[in-house]
């Protein structure tokens, strides 16, 4: 997956859609059970669900959102082959199936992958769904004026990598086929026995041909969800859902849908939004939010107050914060420094200044700890929580550095407790001890951005962070220390340029392999081997922090997104 800060639509934030929102097992506080809190805490259908966030839901057409699971918002009206599992914690990582009857048949050597669709698949105008209508879904998002979505379908599908979209290539993509009206089949380039997560993206959803009308179409969507939308003012700022007549739990056992009307406000100062949901006034105390969290100093207040502390969500994404080198840039071109720094980083310090252990737990992997991901437990470099100078010290003189060195940390200005000053200027105190003198080059965000994702202008030591597509090994080191997507003119994620046939090999046996536990495990030992090559220093993963209303009731958070998932909130 891309990073939340090169695109934003994670599922961090939904989506990632999304976006936006690693440790243990995501979940709400103690006494956010299914039955929520307060007296009438049963869940029940009926009533408005309002949806307080910073970010607009733009462009809300299903070719254009980048979200992993179906998103957030995008799920209420948006179906896809398969989704996550909408169960809090661990159990929410998990893929299931959506419009179709199980996650996929894989050929022998995972190149073809097969689909049915259930029975008594509707839009919200009562005709049926179809398998055409998902291999259109897909095709337009090919097309150049619907960009945005996630890349992975014109790497993947055979014949696809030139495709330009059915407005301008009526033929279509063979590489997806549709013997009839319930089956579609999909022939790939190479093994992929992830692909059932990537079913999830909403790219998957159908689209009937005969209601595209191209960039117009996210105005109002054809519904295969529940929710269907019936406002939609200024791109996303404001939408209001409404029940898809047609929509039947009979055949979704995933969507919960017990509000009559989502009601999605954005553009909204998160400190506004924080106050809004901690005062639960009106139509707020029904009220949850999808991308703002709890800042260090509001959820101090927050936790001092046992009323606000039983409100609030906590939740894991699969997200590292990490410290990246540049081996082609003095004096990183030799391991025993980058080494050095690695025993001579004070990760309570790190913490602290990412808001404290409360909003972020400290990080020795960069697989984050949760097992659908892989997550092996090691430390190449052991230094302790607040790190190890006099080992750090013994490394630098046996790389030539006995009196220390000089060197530049490249970080982000923007306020987020990740890249941000905070966190480099922890890092330059505790390497100080090392005798390694920091100096800090702080950059606006979109420049930094640019210079750190650029092979041209990439500086050889830096901050950065990186987040999942979906729970899983592979696409959060493939981006990242596969050699082969190594990108020269344009935006490169391999920020280390390694480029190990070993490695190169392992992630394309671990993509053949079809049982995701039997992956995980694997990618578990890759990140090892990686980690003892220090090209990345990991730091911390984030935990989010989420205030909701107090007539919200049944809170599911899973590992997916990190986040409440608003297809299963009941208003009372």
């Amino acid at each position: 997956m891309r990073q939340p800060s090169v695109i934003a639509r994670r599922v961090a934030a939904a989506s990632v859609s999304l976006v936006v929102a690693a440790g243990a097992a995501a979940c709400g506080p103690k006494d956010n059970d299914a039955k929520g809190s307060g007296g009438d805490s049963a869940p029940h259908k009926g009533g408005t669900l309002t949806v307080l966030n910073s970010e607009p839901q733009t462009d809300f057409d299903p070719a254009r959102l980048y979200t992993s699971g179906g998103g957030n918002v995008p799920s209420l009206v948006f179906r896809t082959l398969t989704t996550r599992n909408r169960a809090s914690g661990a159990a929410g990582a998990k893929v299931v199936p959506d419009l179709a009857t199980d996650t996929g048949r894989p050929s022998k050597n995972a190149t073809v992958w097969t689909y049915t669709l259930k029975k008594g698949l509707e839009y919200e105008d009562g005709t049926p769904i179809t398998s055409a209508d998902i291999k259109y879904g897909i095709e337009r998002s090919f097309a150049p004026e619907l960009s945005g979505g996630a890349p992975y379908l014109r790497d993947w599908l055979v014949g696809a990598a030139d495709y330009q979209g059915p407005y301008k290539d009526k033929k279509g993509l063979s590489a997806i086929g549709t013997p009839d009206a319930r089956t579609i089949v999909f022939h790939l380039n190479k093994p992929e026995g992830e692909f059932p997560y990537l079913a999830t993206q909403t790219q998957f959803t159908p689209v009937p041909r005969s209601k595209d009308d191209g960039t117009k179409y996210e105005a109002h969507p054809v519904s295969s969800g529940p929710y269907k939308v019936v406002r939609n003012e200024n791109d996303g700022e404001r939408l209001i859902l409404k029940r898809n007549p047609y929509w039947s739990s009979a055949v979704d056992d995933q969507r919960k849908a017990y509000p009559d009307t989502i009601d999605v406000r954005s553009g909204l100062d998160s400190s506004v939004i924080n106050q809004r949901l901690s005062a639960s006034q009106g139509a707020d105390a029904a009220a949850v939010t999808t991308d703002t969290n709890l800042g260090p100093a509001e959820l101090a207040k927050v936790s001092a107050d046992k009323e606000l502390a039983a409100r609030v969500g906590t939740g894991h994404f699969g997200y590292t914060n990490y410290i990246a080198f540049n081996p082609t840039v003095k004096p990183f071109d030799n391991p025993k420094v980058r080494e050095a720094i690695a025993y001579a980083v004070d990760r309570s310090s790190v913490v602290n200044a990412a808001g404290g252990s409360a909003l972020a737990e400290p990080a020795t992997t960069f697989l984050p700890d949760q097992k659908s991901f892989g997550y092996t437990p090691y430390d190449p470099f052991p230094a302790g929580a607040s790190g190890n100078p006099a080992k750090a010290k013994e490394l630098l003189a046996q790389a030539g550095y006995k009196n220390g060195l000089t060197v530049t940390l490249t970080h982000s200005n923007a306020k987020d407790f990740e890249t941000s000053p905070e966190i480099a200027t922890s890092l330059q105190d505790a390497l100080k001890k090392a005798g390694i003198t920091v100096r800090l080059q702080g950059l606006e965000d979109n420049d930094y951005r640019d210079t750190i994702h650029s092979v041209k202008t990439e500086p050889g030591f830096f901050l950065a962070h990186w987040g999942a597509d979906w729970p899983s090994g592979g696409p959060f080191l493939a981006p990242i220390f596969d050699g082969r997507q190594i990108v020269k003119d344009g935006a490169n994620f391999n920020t280390g340029l390694l480029n190990d046939k070993s490695v190169n090999a392992e992630i394309d046996a671990i993509n053949k392999l079809t049982d995701l536990d039997a992956a995980a495990k694997r990618w578990g030992a890759l990140d090892k081997k990686i980690g003892e090559k220090a090209l990345v220093v990991p730091l911390f993963h984030p935990v989010y922090k989420r205030l909701y209303g107090k007539d919200v009731r049944n809170i599911v958070i899973s590992d997916w997104t990190g986040v409440l998932d608003i297809s299963q909130v009941a208003v009372k």
